[in-house]
């Protein structure tokens, strides 16, 4: 863990995905945080030029969204917390070459933990909600491309994610419901070291 006075810095098992914890100034009122600065992450070696933020709601427990991307060439970083409510956060490894290829990780992210998780273009991301009314705001590289949209299944055996959800049948989209395998999955992404 990096740390500096206003931002800790963690790395996690996915080389460039990277849990951040912006230090928050509390009182009797409630508190005070940096979500975003340039300058601050530019300190912990991360340049990165944000265009669009996105913000959803998710109603009920249990909605899970993902495993979504975008291709090159409008790939996208994202750096994403959670506004309100709290929701399993993960980002999987799909860029072919990498050691850690079709591997994940995955974090509580919440409105009283304050954690955010910032995920590079080359990797899948999604979230299974845990409260209702959940919000999820997340800062992007690259403007909204339906043409390089995508998705793989969620639920892929060989992917193993556990969303924590027991037996409870998750809440998904028709898009999600479609996605394909990962076995399938020409990744756009390519390894960099």
């Amino acid at each position: 863990m990096k740390v500096s006075g206003m931002l800790n810095v963690t790395l996690t098992d996915l080389p460039g995905v990277v849990l951040l914890e912006p230090k928050r100034f509390g009182d009797n009122r409630g508190f005070f945080s940096e979500s975003w600065n340039r300058a601050r992450m530019a300190e912990h070696g991360f340049d990165i030029d944000f265009v669009q933020d996105n913000h959803s709601l998710s109603s009920e427990v249990g909605t899970v969204r993902g495993l979504h991307f975008q291709s090159p060439p409008h790939a996208q970083t994202k750096l994403v917390r959670c506004g309100r409510g709290a929701l399993f956060d993960v980002a999987v490894d799909v860029r072919r070459g990498s050691p850690t290829y079709g591997k994940w990780v995955g974090f509580e992210l919440s409105a009283d933990n304050g954690l955010q998780l910032l995920i590079p273009a080359g990797f899948l991301h999604g979230f299974a909600t845990r409260v209702p009314d959940t919000e999820i705001c997340y800062k992007c590289t690259d403007y909204y491309a339906p043409e390089c949209d995508g998705a793989v299944r969620y639920d892929d055996p060989d992917i193993g994610i556990d969303w924590g959800l027991g037996d409870a049948a998750p809440i998904l989209s028709e898009k999600d419901v479609a996605a394909g395998m990962l076995s399938d999955f020409n990744s756009p992404f390519s390894f960099e070291g």
